[in-house]
């Protein structure tokens, strides 16, 4: 492709941190894993993060986690507001641990929530929120905490689109008790594969350390909320479970390619959001097609477009052009994912209509950004969108 949807940000210095750790014999969860969880929980601001083999996971993690805490437990049947644009594993943690998900619509120009819309979808039945941070843009946390005001709500942030992206000056991922952040090759570092979870409760803290591992003690601090306190005799603690947990550790390479990629991390969110600028004064130039509006800032994942309805052309039209030219063409996540079959398992509600969603699903597509300037593959773009205005 011309244009590829995503790219390698790895060099030599990846290359060498990788081979320092072949040279170990570790690879296994390690020192390097510790020192990159140190490492980006100072980057996002907060006192823990967590590393874990996926995004994914890190979702999974942070809603099992609620599950277990002493107090506050997310229950059973309890209610969690969710965006209806997502990716799969924004929900199936939700299902997995039998809670009620209530599809809520979301804003056509940002494509996060319509938060008129979920101020009226929050009832006193809801026990959380989950806020997607889709493609970079982060949401309006002003708006939404004045929405909660002080109801006992949580707040749970699945940033895995959206590292680096700030609002108010403050890292997205940090708004909520917990947030995920994923390091896939498409995302904005890559360390493989990989996820995080960020967190200031050190229960939570302790209770994901337990949850990554198989839910043993032997990770867990002598001193902790989730066991008391441990015996000094480490064959006692070896295979001492305690929660119901999984094993989604990190392998030791994710965690030493995460340290070169981290501090390059703060030049590439500079170079997406130079492309961003660009990209949207060429877009600019065809008014059927509309970009994502930026909350904050954003650091831009990618680049969607929406196709008007009345435009000449259709989305089908669009990717097959686009797709001609070389430039590699998605839908926008999963589009309306209450469309689903899948959703014949969930217990679920869809709080009024989910037209935005509809028309994202049905209209919408995005292209990639990428860590270095796009200015040749921005050209085939602008080709390509002539070539199709002109038909």
């Amino acid at each position: 492709m011309s244009y590829p949807l995503a790219s390698s940000s790895w060099d030599q210095e990846e290359i060498a941190a990788m081979q320092a750790v072949i040279s170990s014999g570790m690879f296994t969860m390690g020192p390097k894993v510790a020192e990159f969880e140190r490492a980006f929980a100072e980057f996002a601001g907060s006192r823990f993060c967590v590393m874990v083999n996926s995004g994914s996971s890190a979702n999974l993690l942070m809603v099992g986690a609620l599950r277990y805490r002493k107090e506050g437990a997310l229950l059973p049947g309890a209610e969690v507001i969710v965006p209806a644009v997502s990716w799969s594993t924004t929900y199936y943690p939700l299902y997995q641990y039998g809670l009620r998900l209530k599809f809520v619509d979301i804003d056509r120009e940002t494509l996060n929530y319509d938060l008129d819309q979920l101020a009226a979808a929050v009832t006193d039945e809801t026990r959380a929120i989950m806020v997607v941070n889709l493609l970079g843009n982060p949401n309006d946390f002003a708006r939404i905490q004045a929405i909660i005001g002080d109801r006992d709500i949580q707040v749970l942030e699945d940033n895995c689109e959206s590292m680096g992206a700030t609002f108010d000056g403050k890292q997205a991922g940090t708004f909520g008790l917990m947030g995920s952040y994923s390091a896939f090759f498409s995302h904005h570092i890559s360390t493989m594969e990989g996820g995080m979870v960020v967190t200031d409760d050190e229960e939570l803290y302790h209770i994901l350390l337990s949850l990554r591992a198989h839910g043993w003690t032997r990770n867990l601090p002598k001193h902790n909320f989730v066991s008391g306190t441990k015996s000094d005799d480490p064959f006692v603690e070896s295979f001492r479970f305690i929660l119901p947990g999984y094993n989604v550790r990190p392998l030791e390479l994710s965690g030493a390619i995460g340290l070169p990629q981290l501090k390059k991390l703060p030049g590439m969110i500079v170079a997406r959001r130079r492309n961003a600028e660009a990209f949207l004064n060429l877009i600019a130039e065809f008014p059927y097609l509309t970009p994502q509006r930026e909350i904050g800032e954003s650091s831009w994942f990618g680049f969607s477009m929406i196709v008007d309805k009345d435009a000449p052309f259709t989305r089908a039209d669009v990717a097959a052009t686009l797709s001609a030219s070389g430039v590699d063409v998605r839908p926008i996540v999963a589009g309306n994912f209450a469309k689903n079959e899948v959703l014949r398992w969930f217990d679920y509600s869809i709080h009024g209509t989910l037209n935005n969603a509809d028309e994202i699903d049905s209209q919408g597509l995005f292209i990639g950004n990428h860590h270095y300037p796009l200015s040749t593959e921005l050209d085939v773009l602008r080709a390509s969108l002539k070539t199709l205005a002109a038909r």
